[in-house]
């Protein structure tokens, strides 16, 4: 039996992808990530994303060959350049040095992306739409390294129910900062970065202040529906379905299939499906204002106000009752009615700088940006819907200690009753 030779073997082995195979592979990256961003992952089409190239569809499949392998590799490859965000962050022997690395870091790297300087990654808002395992996993590892930013020295940990809660609520104010940067100049993203990591470092109460006891606030109205009226199923039904999976997520067939009736019982009750979504943002707009009033009623300083509504509203985000639409399903909705929605939303965060800047005034908050403050509240209570995934085993009465406090008191403040 002859043997090949080393240069036989060598001239055997299968060829690499040539340069003209990774750009264009990169070049559709790029496009699917600007048609994720917007529109979503059940939104996306692989015709849309080959078009922005002048392709076929056909063209895409070559590379991807559908497209849920093309958002796949979205994801995946955002969750690389958060891997090597956190990685550079976790050079700093401090956990404080190594938070305010991490969150300047990322900001940078926002600001690279919107200056053209480098490619943007896909919105981690409706990833659950996509149920990838390789994909889950990955984001998995990823939460599990950034937790480990917020470690102190040796054996000085939190609690595991703490240290999750707080790394869910670091990684949900990065990402919630994609909806609220659009509001600023690239080249003022870094100041917008150095404000938030004060406020994720130290918190938003003052030096010294007692932490205030919520007050139990009453979230329903006189003229809510009742929970077993058709109009309040159909309203769970869509908020359940876009909170998990983006606005294109939740079609009529799906939130029939969701009920277990048919599509024309559901234009029985509904004109059309953006009716129904526009009812389901002003209920949690309308919860958020009964929240603030509330609040607000029983006086106090800013800080107990403030306290008060975050606590409720996360509590009631963790009821499983009825929770909030998520205000990150606003950047998926049609362009024709995202006008109208985003004008309600700033509206409210006017609402939290302001209070923000009651609380400076008396004493009881620390002198922050308020904006910047009235986008971590937002982004505070976003995220709780999520909160059950990363902190399994917190109730609505301990959310409060485990992760409202943080923001409050700072990410890197002791676990309550430590």
């Amino acid at each position: 039996m002859s043997v090949a030779s080393e240069g036989e073997i060598q001239s055997a082995a299968p060829r690499g992808p040539t340069r003209r195979f990774e750009m264009r592979r990169k070049a559709i990256l790029a496009s699917a990530v600007e048609v994720l961003n917007r529109k979503g992952m059940r939104g996306m089409t692989l015709g849309e994303v080959a078009a922005r190239l002048d392709l076929a569809p056909t063209g895409v499949i070559y590379y991807f060959k559908n497209k849920e392998e093309l958002a796949s590799a979205c994801f995946l490859a955002a969750l690389e350049r958060y891997q090597a965000v956190i990685g550079e962050a976790m050079a700093e022997a401090a956990p404080r040095a190594r938070l305010e690395r991490f969150v300047a870091a990322y900001f940078d790297f926002m600001r690279r992306a919107a200056s053209g300087e480098a490619e943007p990654v896909a919105v981690f808002n409706d990833v659950r739409a996509l149920n990838c395992a390789p994909v889950n996993e990955a984001y998995v590892t990823m939460f599990r390294h950034a937790r480990r930013l917020l470690d102190g020295p040796g054996e000085a940990r939190a609690p595991g129910l703490h240290r999750n809660a707080r790394a869910h609520l670091l990684l949900s104010e990065l990402f919630w900062a994609v909806a609220w940067l659009r509001d600023f100049e690239p080249a003022d993203y870094g100041r917008a970065g150095s404000r938030a990591a004060a406020i994720l470092g130290d918190g938003l109460a003052a030096p010294g202040q007692a932490w205030p006891r919520p007050r139990k606030l009453i979230l329903t109205h006189v003229d809510d529906p009742d929970a077993a009226a058709s109009s309040e199923l159909f309203l769970r039904a869509a908020t359940k379905l876009i909170n998990a999976e983006g606005y294109h997520g939740a079609s009529v067939e799906r939130i029939s299939a969701e009920l277990n009736v048919s599509k024309g019982a559901f234009y029985h009750h509904n004109e059309t499906k953006d009716e129904l979504v526009l009812a389901c943002f002003q209920r949690a707009f309308d919860i958020m204002w009964r929240a603030i009033r509330a609040a607000e009623a029983h006086g106090g300083s800013g800080l107990e106000v403030l306290v008060s509504l975050s606590a409720a509203l996360v509590e009631h985000q963790l009821g499983g009752v009825a929770p909030l639409l998520r205000t990150s399903a606003l950047t998926t909705v049609p362009e024709s009615i995202r006008p109208e929605l985003m004008t309600k939303f700033d509206r409210l965060s006017l609402r939290f700088a302001s209070i923000l800047s009651d609380g400076i005034a008396d004493g009881s908050v620390r002198p922050v940006d308020v904006n910047v403050g009235a986008q971590a509240i937002t982004g505070m209570i976003n995220a709780a819907a999520e909160l059950h995934f990363w902190a399994p085993g917190l109730t609505p009465e301990t959310a409060c200690d485990h992760y409202v406090r943080p923001l409050f008191q700072g990410l890197l403040s002791p676990a309550a009753g430590a």
